[in-house]
């Protein structure tokens, strides 16, 4: 497929002419990363976003203690550091690689060129930025109101949603990435994991987590619930 015909079908273009899909592809470059390359790391210079074309990518921090936290694990057709080239900022975190990954690259320099002559470029942009930043706002509520159960019921029924509500989830990150994104710790995520199942929440076994009662989990998510 065309690098053209491949932007026309990323949702963060949607609605954009042919022409308009033919100038983004005209400055676009294809770039390969290994499982585990690094794209930038926090604090490095804005020069350009991402829209993954395949594989899996995290977008995290690390403390001063060197501990991680997960923002974003992006797949197929998802941007990433848009809101630094917009800012025209340093890259507020950073991105690695999960797995084999093949991304675009939009040079933010070409790309502002670009869209101060062609402003509608910018409107689906803004509309997608406005929902990473609500799904980031969820996350840091999750994080500071929600107990750890809280926040793996409701993580799991993003997953369910985002897979058409199938009652079976093939987990695409480790369980050591999951307590990462959950903010706690791998061995409080197994005990919690191993609860859920015994109270019949959940069925859960190496790479896959099937819900039993999604009616517990939305009460769990909602803090109308409680793990004995």
């Amino acid at each position: 497929m065309d690098i053209t015909s491949i932007i026309a079908d990323i949702p963060l273009f949607e609605g954009l002419s042919p022409k308009q899909c033919n100038a983004l592809g005209a400055i676009a470059i294809r770039k390969y990363y290994s499982r585990g390359q690094n794209f930038f790391s926090e604090g490095d210079e804005g020069i350009g976003f991402y829209v993954v074309l395949s594989g899996r990518v995290k977008v995290f921090k690390l403390s001063l203690e060197g501990k991680e936290q997960i923002f974003h694990i992006l797949e197929a057709h998802e941007p990433f550091a848009e809101a630094a080239v917009f800012a025209g900022e340093n890259y507020p975190a950073s991105a690695q690689a999960l797995s084999e990954t093949l991304v675009l690259f939009f040079p933010r320099q070409k790309f502002v060129e670009l869209i101060s002559k062609e402003p509608s470029l910018a409107l689906s942009m803004l509309a997608l930025l406005s929902q990473r930043l609500r799904k980031l706002t969820m996350l840091v509520e999750n994080l500071s109101l929600k107990e750890v159960p809280g926040r793996l019921a409701a993580y799991l029924l993003y997953l369910n949603e985002r897979n058409g509500s199938s009652p079976t989830i093939a987990l695409d990150v480790s369980k050591n990435q999951m307590a990462s994104l959950l903010g706690t710790i791998p061995e409080t995520l197994s005990r919690i994991l191993k609860r859920m199942t015994d109270e019949k929440l959940i069925k859960a076994d190496a790479r896959t987590i099937s819900i039993l009662d999604k009616k517990g989990l939305v009460e769990l998510a909602d803090g109308n619930k409680r793990l004995a």
